[in-house]
């Protein structure tokens, strides 16, 4: 896994748990104040979808191939989108600071504050279209990624692991590589030492010539040739 996509997939989890635990706090306070009577439908749908989140997340932390990543994000960012489209059309654009001192119907013959449950509703409504933004953003960029990578010649990168996949500008399998060079590209005296190659070892390069490395063809191994500085370029 290259750096710059393992610490930006891994900042995305972390927003991502973070406001989906933010999500299931406040759906279990509505669980607390009106299950199992009142507002059944909503409250038992927002703690499933943050709660899946959390779940999938936690073992995608693990393991995961682009597929499964893909279906992942597509699956759990429809949940959000109907979480938020739900939250939208039960508390539309009612203003919560015009609610004070009102209550409504808790559980158990009781009541709470109006006031307190827009309020908390608004950030679920808000968390919900934030979370479906970022998963749509993910999917593309994942998307975006893989379609990098086949360009490399990584033609099977959708069941390969996950950390196989590059960044922007990066070749696909490697770790802390950057430049964006596209494969065939010369090594030149005085670039240090060359990446492997997806994995494949590279030759003693030969005083005068120059490394070329062409992707192979359908998951093939790369070609790697020498040739004089002097010669046309491959």
């Amino acid at each position: 896994m290259t750096v710059h996509f393992g610490n930006n997939r891994l900042g995305f989890y972390i927003v991502t748990l973070l406001l989906s635990g933010t999500v299931l706090g406040i759906a279990g306070n509505f669980a607390s104040l009106f299950l199992p009577s009142l507002h059944r439908d909503f409250t038992i749908f927002a703690l499933i979808v943050p709660s899946l989140t959390i779940l999938f997340f936690l073992l995608s932390l693990q393991w995961a191939q682009p597929r499964t990543e893909a279906i992942e994000l597509f699956i759990i960012g429809t949940f959000w989108l109907a979480m938020g489209a739900w939250s939208t059309d039960i508390i539309g654009f009612v203003q919560c600071d015009t609610l004070g001192g009102q209550r409504i119907p808790s559980k158990n013959d009781g009541t709470t504050s109006a006031q307190s449950y827009c309020y908390q509703m608004k950030v679920v409504q808000a968390f919900s279209w934030a979370l479906f933004a970022l998963f749509v953003i993910a999917f593309w960029i994942l998307m975006r990624l893989v379609h990098q990578a086949q360009r490399y010649g990584r033609y099977h990168i959708w069941e390969e692991p996950i950390r196989e996949l590059p960044w922007f500008g990066e070749a696909p399998g490697y770790y802390n590589t950057a430049g964006g060079y596209p494969y065939p590209y010369p090594q030149s005296p005085g670039m240090g030492p060359m990446p492997q190659p997806y994995g494949y070892p590279m030759p003693m390069q030969v005083p005068g010539q120059s490394i070329v490395i062409q992707p192979g063809v359908n998951g093939a191994p790369p070609t790697i040739t020498q040739i004089p500085h002097s010669a046309p370029p491959v």
